[in-house]
């Protein structure tokens, strides 16, 4: 099983010479399916981004969206529409409303969008903004005050989810693999190197993500979760538990490329093709 990963290829912002040879490195490779990481597109595009790879890679898409993917619209009316593409198109999987797929002898695919929830650092102190408060809707309709309260109720929304799929994946498969967009842990929140400060992190880490990764992994010593994320755009590794591993990529705006060639052997889950370095 050789499966091509993608993260935040923002096709939105890629010029056709770039589209032309993203498609030849996956349509080149050998590839099972494809797993994209999430900030695929913009709202008003995500879905036709999604399909057109669907029929020109000509392979299974399993994929998150990421917060970019929410632009231009709510939440609710991006994360419908996905949906109802996905349930429609035989080759599109939007993980975060699929159960557990097996992809190989007692290895599981599971995967959920997850969201910078301001459950870690300090949000009240910090002087950042993102993009998200004025570009998606959920944020814009509400008043400044209530921004933390949504950041942490999407972030509990996306918990609860995963939780339930990590529970019934862990109860059949020995190997769990995890797609989501944002970092779960502010040692996986890899920037330039380096991991993120106070500041950064209530809008980086899916803090109540990572505390239902903990725990499984924690309950489970004998069973192997990783976890592939992005949305960062620099990479790094973090080894959270013995039996729990983040990988974070790296990725260009404007220059998508396949973050890591993820082969599933008999008892290992390959990386081939990561690079480290910031």
């Amino acid at each position: 099983m050789r499966l091509a990963w993608i993260t935040d290829p923002h096709l939105n912002h890629c010029d056709l010479a770039d589209w032309d040879r993203l498609v030849s490195l996956v349509r080149g490779g050998g590839y099972s399916a494809v797993l994209i990481s999430g900030d695929i597109s913009e709202g008003d595009d995500v879905v036709f981004q999604l399909r057109r790879m669907a029929d020109v890679f000509d392979l299974p898409i399993h994929f998150v969206l990421g917060n970019h993917d929410f632009y231009q619209s709510s939440i609710a009316t991006a994360r419908a529409a996905v949906i109802e593409a996905s349930r429609s198109h035989p080759r599109l999987d939007y993980l975060t409303d699929s159960a557990p797929l097996t992809i190989a002898d007692s290895v599981a695919l599971i995967g959920e969008d997850g969201w910078g929830d301001a459950t870690v650092g300090d949000f009240e102190n910090s002087p950042l903004r993102l993009q998200d408060f004025l570009l998606i809707d959920d944020f814009q309709a509400a008043p400044t005050a209530d921004w933390k309260s949504i950041l942490i109720r999407l972030g509990l929304e996306s918990s609860e989810r995963l939780k339930e799929k990590l529970e019934a994946a862990l109860a059949n498969h020995d190997r769990v693999l995890v797609a989501t967009h944002v970092p779960p842990f502010r040692q996986a929140c890899w920037y330039q190197g380096r991991t993120t400060d106070d500041f950064w992190a209530p809008f980086f880490v899916c803090g109540q993500v990572g505390e239902v990764l903990k725990r499984a992994a924690e309950q489970h010593p004998q069973k192997r979760i990783e976890v592939l994320c992005g949305h960062t755009h620099s990479p790094g590794v973090a080894w959270i538990t013995a039996n729990l591993t983040v990988t974070t990529a790296g990725a260009q705006y404007g220059c998508p490329g396949i973050a890591a060639t993820i082969v599933i052997g008999p008892t290992e889950i390959e990386l081939l093709g990561f690079n480290r370095r910031p």
